[in-house]
């Protein structure tokens, strides 16, 4: 299995590890509900140097990802990230990604078990532009801080730069911890944070320094199993949950990450017709009465009738409340209808929600 520039801290600190996508990923350190709450009371620090990281150089860098994202690459500012869609010729999702403009080059952040798929889709479609792309998932280090004293622990590292103007949606290059790094404010949970990417080599020494730094402020390592119940309770979709390659970006309710006026996409036509389709199903948020957890592949009833399915479930440690995203036919979305889970062939009641679940204040 692969291995981030981490591992042995991880090992060291009693991680219980996991095979992700290859990668031998920590899953939580101490408890899941407690790493969570770290994120969205004070601070957790994340390993994500799993994710893929596609460099992209050239006079027709943008011309290129225009052609394969659903986003307006050409429209992208330097120092500007945007979430996009790979999309297939049907529409399907192949992955969801983010696009960062840098001063001379693109970055193309997608998902761990995505990246040999979208390295091999690159390949198959750049041939008549003038490209350079360059897979840098070994070479650099990614590693997320989450939660809101993140910006109190993480500025004091930085050497040049007020980390606190750095816009959502935004990256700079930045000295930190007497390093070259990109700093980036996206995230995953639902919190503020911050993601860094820098020299595979200074991985392990600059985690160490934000761990130290974050001791007094509360900061936890925080492993997969969280990340979990904290996109979930954002309603953040996942890779293999809510998005597929045969579910497209407007049934998965990512039409903010469409440009339909822009360049043609691969899978531009088809993914115009799915907006056009008012009966196509939808992603909604579902509460669940008592504790019981609704997972993956749970029938969604009304009546005698299954008019969808869960995609993920968990007991929020947030809210205290079960929680569900599912697919559902259009007539059963609005908020507030009452339905029903099959749940180990027991029936649950469920009510369908606004989403997020929960955004922070």
């Amino acid at each position: 299995m692969l291995q981030t520039a981490c591992h042995n801290w991880h090992v060291g600190q009693n991680a219980r590890m996991v095979d992700f996508a290859g990668w031998e990923m920590p899953i939580q350190y101490s408890t899941i509900t407690e790493e969570h709450h770290a994120v969205r009371r004070a601070a957790g620090l994340f390993d994500i140097a799993h994710m893929g990281r596609i460099k992209f150089t050239g006079p027709d860098a943008a011309a290129f990802l225009d052609s394969i994202v659903t986003n307006n690459v050409a429209a992208i500012e330097v120092g500007q990230i945007r979430y996009a869609l790979v999309t297939n010729e049907t529409g399907g999702i192949l992955d969801d990604v983010l696009v960062y403009r840098l001063d001379n080059s693109y970055l193309l952040v997608v998902n761990a078990s995505n990246r040999l798929k979208i390295l091999d889709w690159i390949e198959q479609h750049r041939s008549r532009f003038d490209v350079t792309v360059e897979d840098r998932t070994a070479d650099d280090f990614m590693f997320a801080l989450q939660g809101p004293r993140a910006i109190g622990i993480l500025n004091p590292l930085v050497e040049d730069c007020d980390i606190a103007e750095i816009g959502y949606y935004r990256s700079a290059a930045v000295n930190f911890g007497g390093e070259p790094a990109l700093l980036s404010r996206t995230g995953y949970t639902g919190e503020d944070g911050f993601e860094i990417i820098c020299a595979t080599a200074n991985g392990a020494a600059l985690w160490k320094q934000v761990i130290e730094a974050g001791r007094e402020h509360g900061l936890l390592p925080a492993g997969l199993g969280c990340r979990d119940t904290l996109r979930l309770e954002a309603a953040m979709p996942l890779y293999g949950h809510e998005l597929d390659e045969i579910t497209d970006p407007y049934t998965a309710g990512l039409a903010f990450g469409v440009k339909l006026d822009a360049a043609d996409f691969i899978g531009k036509s088809a993914v115009a017709e799915k907006k056009a389709d008012t009966n196509r199903k939808r992603r909604v948020g579902l509460q669940l009465e008592g504790r019981r957890i609704a997972r993956e592949g749970a029938k969604v009833l009304s009546g005698e009738k299954e008019i969808g399915q869960v995609t993920s479930g968990t007991f929020s440690p947030t809210l205290e409340q079960s929680i569900a995203m599912a697919y559902v036919t259009a007539d059963q979305a609005a908020i507030g209808t009452a339905l029903e889970i099959d749940i180990r062939g027991k029936r649950h009641a469920a009510t369908v929600v606004k989403l997020p679940f929960y955004k922070r204040g």
